[in-house]
């Protein structure tokens, strides 16, 4: 996979439990497909987090980031203007993400990501 876009968002959080399978099928069937839709949007994807242990220095290490979100979406997107657009206000609104997921999520961490070296 090539990164061609200057800009990424992503959005990282933590969900309840007992909301879980529900923010899986909402997500993969009916978030995602609203906001690809978005102009300016150029590919999603969808990541849950893992144990991570790398070897660094010559030493094998696990690593643990306290309190880090278990779920992150990575948006490929033409610039920071699609984030505030019209088009994205009405795509996060849209559906049962509001109402049966939002308010159940938690840990919420949105940014915002320049490429800084050229494609």
């Amino acid at each position: 996979m090539t990164i061609e876009t200057r800009y990424i968002f992503t959005a990282a959080m933590d969900v309840a439990p007992e909301k879980e399978a529900l923010f899986e099928e909402l997500y993969d069937n009916e978030h995602i497909p609203l906001l690809r839709q978005v102009p300016g949007v150029l590919a999603v994807a969808r990541f849950k987090r893992e144990e991570l242990t790398v070897i660094m220095g010559g030493q094998r290490q696990r690593i643990v980031v306290e309190d880090e979100p278990r779920h992150s979406a990575i948006y490929e997107i033409e610039s920071p203007a699609v984030l505030v657009s019209d088009a994205w206000a009405a795509a996060v609104d849209q559906g049962r993400w509001p109402d049966d997921v939002r308010p159940f999520t938690s840990n919420r961490r949105p940014s915002l990501r320049r490429r800084v070296n050229p494609a």
